[in-house]
């Protein structure tokens, strides 16, 4: 059965074909992925239940809680056209430097407390500074010395030595996201390449760290551009992969661009539940903005969110995402340390 052509697939057990394939231990090709972006938007219930399938299979029903802290915030050196914490903004508002281990440990405190599996410790910057490396080292020791949550962090580009130096002192995961295809990637940044993040994801790697990346959906890319993300991410094989959806920020320059639809975002996401079956997928920064009342459908493709807020937004709030979970069948996944 070809799906090339997505007039030719009217029929919702088409998508069943392909999720049938997957659990025997096959693949979808980049046709069957650009077929399920480029399908109906009558379809999207269709296409949604058998991505459930696949995360079912693999996650069941919870939803793993991640929180995250900016440990630092604005004066980012590099020129992402997306970014609000660039130094090229206009306004650095709220901005400020590196938070204390002792700060950095509160917040992990409140993760905790929030029942969340992982909590992600984020600085602005090109690269961590020796000194950026010991405040993160130090608070990672006294939150592994006290509370059993994972522990992720995003840093910018990463050195051997700095990873071994991480992984040392106890973080668990690194984040690093390739953000879009490599042909669509000199579009959105001019400082530093695709082949240099791809760089970093393989560092963090071989120090043994697990490896989060993944990518911001709605910057002018392609149908095609998001596939040839979903396919290098399956390439890399990352333990977590975060699909962000772009809200624009001011003073940015895509900041007159469209946010992305929300049927638009929700075919994103199953497609790379398909790509990436067995993989943790978060519907991550922009989620509140971009889907909207439709945010809870997400769930039946990803496994994993953000709550308590973003980097530079604040989202809808912790108890409104339990709500939203237990509303639509999921439950807070267990959290498991081993």
């Amino acid at each position: 059965m070809s799906l090339k052509n997505p007039v030719m697939m009217p029929h919702a057990g088409n998508w069943h074909v392909l999720s049938d394939r997957v659990l025997k231990g096959g693949h979808v090709s980049r046709d069957d992925a650009l077929a399920m972006l480029e399908s109906s938007n009558d379809g999207i219930l269709s296409l949604l239940d058998a991505a459930f399938v696949l995360r079912r299979h693999y996650f069941g029903y919870g939803v793993r809680l991640h929180v995250i802290q900016n440990a630092r915030r604005g004066a980012c050196p590099e020129d992402c056209a997306f970014c609000g914490q660039s130094r090229a903004t206009a306004n650095a508002a709220g901005n400020h430097p590196l938070l204390s281990a002792d700060a950095i440990l509160e917040g992990a405190r409140a993760a905790y407390r929030k029942k969340a599996v992982r909590f992600c410790i984020v600085t602005s910057g090109r690269q961590p500074s020796p000194h950026d490396i010991e405040i993160i080292c130090e608070a990672a020791c006294k939150i592994k010395a006290e509370l059993p949550i994972a522990l992720c962090v995003s840093l910018g580009f990463l050195t051997p030595e700095h990873a071994d130096r991480l992984k040392e002192a106890g973080i668990d995961r690194y984040n690093h996201n390739l953000e879009t295809s490599e042909n669509y990637f000199p579009k959105i940044c001019t400082t530093h390449s695709y082949a240099d993040r791809i760089a970093t994801a393989q560092t963090a790697k071989k120090a043994g760290l697990e490896l989060c990346s993944g990518g911001l959906i709605g910057l002018g890319e392609t149908p095609s551009d998001r596939v040839d993300l979903a396919f290098a991410l399956r390439e890399l094989k990352p333990d977590s992969i975060p699909l962000n959806f772009f809200d624009p920020r001011p003073d940015t320059r895509l900041e007159h661009n469209l946010k992305p639809s929300a049927i638009d975002c929700l075919k994103t996401l199953a497609m790379f539940r398909f790509v990436n079956p067995d993989t943790e997928i978060r519907a991550a920064g922009g989620r509140e903005a971009c889907l909207g009342n439709l945010q809870a459908l997400a769930l039946f493709a990803a496994n994993s969110i953000f709550t308590n807020g973003y980097l530079t937004t604040s989202g809808q709030g912790y108890d409104a995402d339990i709500a939203m979970i237990k509303s639509a069948g999921f439950h807070v996944a267990e959290i498991d340390y081993s």
